[in-house]
């Protein structure tokens, strides 16, 4: 039997943080992962010479100063090959036919959608300087307040939506400041202001892709962890944590082996977490209830296309394309929504600012994906889901492919997408689910309601006094939102300040 000072379960981007920063302070750490394969939303996989990315496609704020760079500087990420997409047009919006551009710098970024919206100048700078603040306050909204007053500020209890509204009078430009944003679910109703303002700020700041992939996030982390004194390991699924005399005693490994420890941190949904506390005193049927309860954000469905050699030309941004009019239609099922968005990630071979490559080798191609376009297969594990779930895979993926087409560039006399496709590879919801073990594949976690913020948003604490939440379910999700989120739990356990151990001045 084995005795650790923490354990952690899951080794996604928050689990390994967590794991990083306490076996940096001092204690004996353990993180098990059900999987082979580490990471969690960062895993990566090869295809031949292919090498694509599942969750992990950009990032955003890694430029000095930015709050990004200062948390990966902490974790020693920062010597990874990151690669500065373009400045003058990161992302681009392809809506009702027309192209726009997203550039870097907040008075870029409004200046440059101002030549085509000339009349919403200063409602640009307006919204421009709003996103600035956001950012420049990040660590203060989660650090320096309690949460009354969490719960009672606007950036919470306000919808990004009706935000929207009342700042830009123009409905096509809400569309397209909106149009970005699949990397969140764009809810009219639920999504707080803070999540849409902070995602969108950070990107809006720096933009930046990792040349090889996510996976060298997770493997270098582990190898500071192991530096640090800590262990990871691989297929050790925690199938049972164990309580005894109102704590959290020992984990169940694989049902057969007890890993004892002082606490527990578990980086799987909420939901899935309580389930491995089978038998306790502290957590109530109503509590349970609750997590279980909440509602989860759509599931994404990703073609990953490996290219014929010299057919796309590599563009350092990514392309959103609607086929809408309303890019906040998508948080709901409906059946005449489907395939008719989706974002495009170029592959990238860049050093820095210079890109190494004037074609890439693969592109990504994600959206939307509900629960009800899978769930005959529901009760299905990878690799046994039958001949009509692989038909049903490969029509979606034309589908996706017809839609973005005609707005990615091509070369050599290549007339359209479909030939310069070597290879056609596909993961669901179904595959995000089997993989990171989160409720129906859902991509971006809980789904934070501004009208219920007590009830959507987690604290890492849970009512076993020594087994903590860590994650993008808890408050914030994305790279930026989970890192941030990691301290908040480590806090819980060491009672360490987010601004001293950063050293930032706040």
């Amino acid at each position: 039997m084995e005795k650790y000072d923490v354990v952690i379960i899951g080794s996604g981007l928050g689990g390994l943080q967590c794991a990083y920063t306490l076996s940096k302070h001092g204690l004996n750490v353990c993180v098990l992962e059900k999987n082979a394969q580490p990471g969690g939303c960062l895993q990566s996989f090869r295809r031949g010479k292919y090498t694509f990315d599942t969750g992990f496609h950009y990032v955003g704020g890694l430029d000095v100063g930015q709050p990004l760079h200062r948390l990966f500087d902490y974790f020693g990420l920062m010597d990874l090959p990151w690669c500065r997409m373009d400045e003058d047009g990161f992302d681009e919006v392809v809506f009702q036919g027309k192209s726009y551009m997203f550039a870097n710098g907040y008075e870029r970024f409004a200046e440059t959608l101002a030549e085509q919206f000339p009349h919403q100048r200063e409602n640009l700078r307006k919204y421009a300087g709003f996103l600035r603040y956001v950012s420049d306050n990040i660590f203060n909204h989660f650090t320096n307040k309690n949460e009354e007053d969490i719960f009672s500020s606007s950036l919470f209890t306000q919808s990004a939506y009706n935000y929207l509204v009342a700042t830009i009078d123009d409905p096509v430009l809400r569309q397209v400041l909106s149009g970005t944003s699949l990397k969140m679910e764009l809810h009219p109703l639920t999504l707080p202001l803070y999540t849409f303002a902070q995602i969108n700020s950070s990107f809006i700041q720096s933009a930046w892709r990792l040349t090889g992939g996510g996976s060298q996030i997770a493997d270098l982390l582990i190898k500071r962890i192991e530096a640090n004194g800590g262990t990871v390991r691989m297929n050790a699924e925690v199938t049972r944590l164990i309580e005894k005399d109102g704590r959290i005693e020992a984990a169940e490994a694989n049902t057969e082996e007890r890993i004892e420890a002082d606490y527990f941190i578990a980086d799987i949904h909420p939901a899935v977490a309580l389930a491995l506390v089978t038998e306790s005193r502290l957590i109530r049927n109503i509590y349970r209830k609750r997590i279980n309860n909440l509602e989860n954000t759509f599931g994404v469905f990703t073609v990953h296309l490996a290219l014929k050699e010299n057919t796309i030309p590599y563009q350092n941004r990514n392309i959103y394309v609607y086929q809408t009019d309303d890019v906040w239609r998508y948080a709901e099922y409906q059946p005449e929504n489907i395939n008719t968005c989706a974002i495009v990630s170029f592959q990238t071979l860049c050093n820095g600012n210079s890109c190494l490559a004037p074609v890439t080798k693969n592109i990504d191609i994600l959206t939307p994906m509900y629960r009800q376009e899978v769930e005959q297969w529901e009760n299905t594990r990878t690799g046994h889901r039958g001949d009509d779930y692989l038909a049903f895979k490969n029509q979606k993926a034309e589908a996706c492919i017809r839609l973005v087409s005609e707005h990615i560039p091509r070369t050599n006399g290549i007339a359209d997408l479909s030939e310069a496709i070597a290879h056609i590879y596909t993961s669901t919801s179904l595959s995000y689910r089997d993989f990171t073990g989160t409720p129906h594949g859902t991509a971006f976690g809980i789904r934070k309601n501004c009208e219920e913020l007590m009830k959507t948003l987690l604290s890492p604490r849970t009512p076993e006094p020594n087994l903590f939440l860590t994650g993008q379910n808890l408050n914030l999700h994305g790279v930026l939102g989970v890192s941030l989120t990691s301290f908040l739990t480590c806090a819980e356990i060491i009672g360490m300040k987010i601004d001293a151990v950063l050293d930032v001045s706040l």
